[in-house]
């Protein structure tokens, strides 16, 4: 290993798969592999070979990726007991996935060694010894993942040192300290690395964490500290249970608090982990630290008013510097310069003391009070700015709506419609849809009174409805609070509504969404 101070081994691909609702195709691994590579990733670990379908065909595919920057790894275990390294079927098909590296995992706990893999210490010594220089001999660089290393010091340091011992004399190029349980302190993780250096200073060492105690990420910066040149981790922190250590805190801490440079472009991170949400099918962590969208997110009114006259008053990094950018929140905590920064924002001029946004602000705050909220519903809140202000321009005007649900004996499925009555510049619009659902109907029945007015709203798109119950000891009469997402495919906007009836809700949401969409462009 070269002289960078750590190199960062990504296991989404593989340890990241294992955790719940984590899910990827052979085409999706082989996609990330291609942006960590992009990003700065040192070691791409990509499964397990031969386990299953897809990592066949993730390693038969990869051989053409063509990886520009990081180093791909095989992962699998030692040989069998009592079987002969070169007849383990099993490490031969490491070395047939043809990577550079290949990781191998070994039992550093004695509990595991006698209990689970039933054999003896001196077996599982040779087990790891023998493996590792079958794979060295074969022109491979030998990362060794010392399983339940932690667990297995603190029940027997002799031991696990011991395993460690045999996986550096068959050739490892690193030693990586493995909290499988993800049970360990960072205190712990300290001590036990430092004991770790010392008895074997010859070898690199690395850290491989889980999240069990919401300490994935302490402890890996905690080996760090300690010696640790390799941290192992996933992207987002997917893994099994609770997860494995987030590389994509890890990065940002290691760059910009340690002054440690580890990856070229860290301003392409947020995208990275938008990424793997994406092509997962996962939402992104809102609150995730350094690139969740609230990272920088500022509601108080005194925090804003700050954050305006010195951003690191409250920031502790520049947004930018990890991709992210500052949010201002509006609600009923805001004060004036939360809407000035808002507007300005949306690109509407207001004065600092000007009497419109004490009226904006009060309406902001009246509303909220009856349920509203406007910090994931900025399109909403545009256009109560662009009304208090004089600025909006109706493009049509709502006359009513009606809708209905039928529910067959006969086997027929539901019937939902709506029927909506609107006008555009006086010319009457009456319209009827049929939906999967009543806010379905309702919102094709709109789309389709608006069309021959503005045809181009089909290039609107509802991507996201949620239903929040406000005062839900009412029952079945509380008030609801609908959001909606709208895309135009280049921008998204958030739509609040709120009602005693649902249907209400949602259709004064959906209505805000294509409204702002026609503000948005030129008036007629």
């Amino acid at each position: 290993m070269s002289t960078k101070p750590v190199f960062l081994y990504d296991t989404t691909l593989r340890d990241g798969t294992q955790g719940e609702g984590f899910q990827l195709s052979g085409l999706d691994k082989l996609r990330i592999a291609k942006r960590l590579d992009e990003f700065g990733i040192d070691y791409i670990e990509g499964g397990w070979p031969g386990s299953n379908p897809k990592d066949i065909e993730f390693f038969r595919e990869a051989k053409n990726l063509q990886l520009t920057h990081a180093k791909l790894a095989a992962f699998g275990s030692t040989r069998r007991a009592d079987t002969p390294v070169a007849e383990d079927a099993q490490v031969r098909l490491l070395l047939e996935a043809e990577t550079p590296v290949v990781t191998i995992f070994g039992k550093s706990w004695e509990l595991q060694v006698t209990e689970v893999l039933r054999t003896t210490v001196a077996e599982n010594q040779a087990m790891i010894r023998d493996t590792v220089a079958h794979l060295v001999a074969h022109g491979r660089e030998v990362i060794y993942d010392a399983e339940h290393f932690f667990d297995g010091y603190k029940d027997s340091p002799t031991h696990a040192l011991a395993t460690l011992q045999a996986a550096a004399e068959g050739g490892a190029a690193c030693l990586v300290l493995c909290d499988t349980n993800g049970g360990t302190l960072p205190a712990e993780v300290m001590a036990i690395c430092e004991a770790v250096r010392k008895h074997l200073p010859g070898t690199p060492m690395g850290i491989h964490t889980h999240n069990d105690c919401e300490l994935a990420v302490a402890n890996a910066i905690a080996a760090v500290s300690a010696g640790a040149t390799q941290i192992q981790g996933t992207i987002n922190g997917y893994g099994e249970r609770t997860g494995n250590c987030n590389l994509t805190s890890v990065i940002p801490i290691l760059q910009l608090k340690l002054n440690m440079p580890v990856v070229p472009r860290l301003e392409g991170l947020r995208d990275l982990s938008y990424f793997v949400d994406d092509v997962s099918n996962n939402p992104h962590f809102a609150r995730a630290a350094f690139i969740g969208r609230t990272a920088f997110a500022h509601k108080g009114g005194m925090h804003v008013n700050a954050v305006q006259k010195l951003a690191r008053s409250y920031e502790h990094i520049v947004p930018g510097s990890v991709g992210n950018s500052q949010n201002i929140l509006v609600s009923e905590l805001s004060g004036q310069s939360n809407i000035l920064v808002k507007a300005a924002e949306l690109g509407i001029p207001l004065e600092k003391g000007a009497p419109e946004v004490s009226t904006i602000l009060r309406r902001v705050k009246d509303l909220e009070n009856d349920g509203y909220s406007y910090e994931a519903a900025g399109g909403s809140l545009e256009l109560l700015i662009r009304r208090e202000l004089g600025t909006y321009v109706k493009r049509f005007e709502l006359n009513e709506y009606h809708t209905s649900f039928r529910q067959y004996r006969d086997g027929h499925p539901p019937a939902c419609e709506a029927t909506v009555k609107l006008s555009v510049g006086g010319t009457q619009e009456l319209t009827v849809a049929e939906g999967h659902g009543v806010v379905n109907a309702l919102d094709l029945a709109l789309r389709k009174a608006l069309l021959p007015f503005y045809p181009e709203i089909t290039g609107v798109s509802l991507i996201d409805y949620k239903v929040r119950i406000l005062d839900g000891h009412d029952a079945t009469a509380a008030k609801t609070r609908v959001l909606i997402l709208s895309t135009d495919g280049e921008t998204t906007w958030g739509t609040v509504g709120v009602s005693d009836n649902i249907i209400e809700a949602s259709w004064l949401a959906l209505v805000d969404g294509i409204d702002l969409f026609l503000q948005r462009g030129k008036n007629p």
